[in-house]
């Protein structure tokens, strides 16, 4: 499933387009990237720091915003599904 990353330092964050009705950010604790180079196992790991979610907030915005507002508003609003993505 195509999902929308955002690094902040040397994390990558994602979170759920749909928010909290998305299902698979809360039955999902691991994964697999594959972008950019980079082709590894991910554990999701949980945000909730107000901090890291201004800049995630923010690196949204910055990196997708050619894509519209109906897009990424609903990606910035979706803080409470913000998700780390740890190499396993």
């Amino acid at each position: 499933m195509p999902i929308w990353v955002v690094r902040d330092g040397e994390d990558l964050y994602v979170r759920s387009f749909r928010g909290t009705d998305g299902g698979w950010w809360r039955a999902s604790h691991e994964g697999h990237i594959r972008s950019g180079g980079v082709d590894k196992d991910v554990t999701f790991v949980e945000v909730a720091e107000s901090e890291i979610n201004d800049r995630v907030d923010t690196a949204y915005r910055t990196r997708y915003d050619r894509f519209g507002g109906a897009y990424v508003n609903p990606m910035v609003a979706a803080r409470s599904t913000t998700l780390r993505l740890v190499p396993r």
